[in-house]
């Protein structure tokens, strides 16, 4: 057996999407950069085999048994694969297996012991200490999956198996959200700036995008609020729309499409063109809103960025109903003009392409 570690802690990066959320659901390309605000997972070694889990931003602790971590799993598992794994299922109807607030957490756990080879179940506490609002966009359940999967493994003595942590991030995303696009769990494990879109055999690619441009640090980045509805559940809810309309909806998605690749274009330029930036982020704010992923509160607000000479787009799945819409990418040719102008938004001064997943502990 690997020589097992007493204490270790990783940190993973949120993440946000430049541009082309909900197409890349379909195979269309997106841009997306980690951002500098991180989640810490401590993992400790316990003498016995139960695991605790302590969420301090929820103040909730959870103890459970390693039966209980792979009972659970099993059956989220199931749970899916009943609807998408299924010819008799079908895959709008998904919604995650309720569970305790750190079900993702024993997904994590159970998915890597279950597809680790010889990876032991063994005694852990867990501390996860976040900074990134859950839900909203900002990849919060990718970089748990990431640095929950990271950290057991490290703790265990089976170091980084990259191949490994992108295989269990998947499988979490997939309990939570039903059929992620795979993008967020690359933007958190390899951080920086992307370029994800799917070959024609259905494989993500990944391209480092390596920028000059000044457009990119005049980009501010808000999170209007947590949305009323889950992402998984937006996501079924755009698939039933394509469906049901599938040649109006195509359209939609090739015009985010297009907006995606300008966008590449102008972040691998060095000139500044603020009115080319501004065309590309309205026309896939509008074709987002066709979609009915913005809420009419949000709307009002991103009116107002536009009647200012900026320009807003959501940046993650949105919201169907309620006052928010969770992520909010918003640009201005002059970015200290609009500071606390969405009024009720919360301004987040990240750095875009930050650094991924990374261990923390000390030399």
């Amino acid at each position: 057996m690997p020589e097992t570690a007493q204490q270790t802690v990783v940190s993973a990066p949120g993440k946000i999407i430049l541009m082309g959320e909900h197409a890349a659901v379909y195979g269309h390309p997106a841009v997306v950069a980690a951002i500098d605000l991180r989640l810490q997972v401590t993992a400790t070694a316990r003498k016995d085999h139960r695991v605790a889990v302590d969420l301090p931003e929820l103040q909730h602790v959870g103890r459970t048994s390693w039966d209980e971590v792979v009972a659970y799993t099993d059956a989220c598992r199931t749970h899916w694969n009943s609807l998408f794994g299924s010819p008799h299922g079908n895959p709008a109807d998904y919604s995650p297996l309720p569970g305790p607030p750190e079900r993702l957490v024993l997904i994590a756990l159970g998915e890597t012991v279950g597809m680790g080879r010889e990876v032991p179940q063994l005694g852990v506490d867990l501390r996860i200490d976040s900074k990134l609002p859950l839900g909203s966009g900002f990849g919060s359940s990718a970089a748990l999956a990431a640095g929950v999967a990271a950290a057991y493994l490290k703790v265990t003595g089976h170091g980084k198996d990259t191949e490994l942590l992108h295989r269990i991030a998947l499988e979490v995303e997939r309990r939570q959200h039903g059929a992620p696009s795979g993008v967020d769990n690359n933007a958190v494990i390899r951080g920086g700036l992307l370029w994800a879109q799917r070959d024609d055999d259905g494989q993500l690619e990944l391209e480092p995008i390596t920028t000059t441009s000044p457009l990119l640090s005049r980009l501010r980045v808000f999170h209007s609020g947590n949305p009323a509805e889950p992402t998984g559940v937006l996501v079924a809810a755009v698939r039933r729309r394509v469906e049901h309309a599938r040649k109006q909806f195509k359209a939609v998605l090739e015009r985010i499409d297009r907006a995606t690749h300008e966008l590449k274009t102008l972040l691998l330029g060095d000139q500044d063109e603020p009115s080319r930036l501004i065309a590309l982020i309205k026309q896939a704010e509008a074709a987002l809103e066709e979609l009915g992923v913005v809420p009419e509160a949000v709307k009002r607000i991103i009116r107002r960025i536009e009647a200012a000479g900026g320009a807003a787009k959501i940046s993650g799945a949105g919201a169907l109903t309620g006052d928010a819409g969770g992520s909010i990418l918003v640009y201005h040719p002059e970015p200290e003009s609009i500071q606390g102008f969405p009024s009720g938004w919360l301004p987040l001064p990240v750095r875009l392409g930050s650094d991924g997943l990374r261990s923390e502990d000390s030399a």
